[in-house]
């Protein structure tokens, strides 16, 4: 029958048309809610794209390409030894000062190369919550909840970890025994070059964003004064370790750093501009090679396709529902406030639930819960929120379902959702 093979792009039709004909334009809260989420789009890409999700592509390309299978099945595979799989990818994820967005191309690349789910989990978990956020809610909110969320952070990605190669054993144990039959590839440079090939793109990429301090003086002022002075020098060091460990032309890439360097000189107050001239020369010399590093740029372009589309449709619709920090969307912020006071397992999971789909950028969620604080939420619900909401979010989960599947993503935000409702009911019973 005709209809059997059409009811579905019927359906579809009719429901637009629907939404179209019924579309609340001209109440208030909806078009504020409309020009929230293009306020927290721009505000994204203007602060997030070029800074964190462009150098988090190109260190997602160079681990598909040059860290071998056999390293990362070594320390992180399905059939690694758990303490030390685990160990490494806490710690690798927890010295990434990154939001839920930026860890997304690394978790990409490793899972990808590799890596069992069990230690991409913990991974994926541990990055948003790092060391420098734990310090800054130990002196913003106090040493107490800094406390429980330090403690709270390193068992929930060992935790959720250990739990997603519990229930998906039976599949990473085929992958497992599929991975032994894989020929493991020659290495191509010593570790050393390695190393200091990707310490050159990570510390590009944390010093590029790293955020201005709440003091004007201290350590952390001095390091976000010369912040750019140091991802400049990180720079220097990757196009060195190019140059000599990869086989670019010395004259493209001294030309390409000339260039940064003179933009850098006469628009001091515009880190952008010589940050994405620096961008696209490397991209341009990279780009036609045929050799790894071509691979590189290639399978880098591959995670943008992949991961940035939908991140921002994610930003833009998470914008639209709950607004920027200290702006609503559709639902009002004091639904919010009303629905996290107390103690109560409601209002754990409320906090949970709702922080799981908010977008927090690295380090925000601080004052936006010290201002729920202020408006009666409960210590239980804090704890709850600073647990799930820096490591998941709506953009965060539509990226994940296209890398792992619906099912196991399904899985991954329940088990982020649960743990922190029950840790934050636990740590309000003992606040009180």
């Amino acid at each position: 029958m005709f209809w059997k093979d059409q009811w579905r792009p019927l359906a579809i039709m009719l429901a637009v048309f629907v939404l179209c004909f019924w579309l609340p334009v001209g109440v208030p809260r909806f078009d504020n809610s409309v020009l929230e989420a293009l306020h927290l789009v721009k505000w994204y890409a203007q602060e997030h794209v070029l800074l964190c999700l462009v150098p988090a592509f190109f260190i997602a390309g160079a681990i598909s390409v040059f860290v071998s299978q056999a390293s990362v099945l070594k320390y992180l595979g399905p059939q690694a030894n758990k303490a030390v799989a685990y160990a490494v990818a806490s710690c690798a994820g927890t010295i990434l000062a990154v939001c839920s967005c930026t860890i997304l191309p690394l978790f990409a690349g490793i899972y990808r190369r590799g890596a069992g789910l069990g230690p991409a989990s913990a991974f994926l978990y541990s990055g948003p919550i790092n060391i420098l956020a734990i310090f800054l809610t130990a002196r913003i909110l106090g040493a107490e909840i800094g406390f429980a969320r330090a403690v709270g952070a390193i068992l929930f990605s060992v935790v959720i970890g250990l739990s997603m190669h519990w229930i998906y054993r039976r599949e990473e144990s085929e992958k497992a025994e599929g991975m032994a039959l894989i020929p493991m590839p020659e290495t191509r440079r010593p570790l050393r070059q390695d190393i200091i090939y990707f310490a050159s793109m990570v510390g590009i990429l944390v010093f590029a964003n790293w955020g201005r301090p709440a003091e004007a003086d201290g350590i952390w002022a001095t390091v976000y004064a010369w912040r750019w002075w140091t991802a400049g020098a990180f720079g220097l060091l990757l196009g060195t370790a190019l140059v000599r460990w990869f086989d670019l032309p010395f004259s493209r890439v001294a030309g390409v750093g000339g260039g940064v360097a003179i933009l850098a000189a006469a628009l001091p107050h515009l880190p952008l501009v010589p940050f994405l001239a620096g961008v696209l020369g490397l991209s341009a010399i990279i780009s036609v090679r045929e050799d790894e590093t071509g691979e590189w740029f290639r399978a880098s372009w591959i995670f943008a396709k992949q991961i940035l589309p939908l991140l921002l449709f994610g930003v833009l619709i998470s914008g639209m529902l709950l607004g920027r920090p200290g702006n609503e969307g559709l639902l009002p912020s004091a639904w919010v406030s009303s629905a996290v006071g107390g103690n109560s397992l409601m209002a754990n999971f409320t906090a949970s639930f709702l922080g799981a789909f908010m977008y927090f950028a690295t380090l925000t969620e601080i004052p936006i819960v010290q201002g729920l604080l202020g408006s009666g939420m409960g210590k239980g619900p804090a704890l709850a929120l600073l647990l799930a909401g820096p490591a998941l979010s709506l953009p965060n989960m539509l990226v994940i379902r296209s890398v792992m599947g619906s099912q196991k993503t399904v899985v991954y935000v329940s088990l982020v959702v649960a743990m922190a409702t029950v840790t934050g009911m636990i740590f309000g019973q003992m606040a009180n």
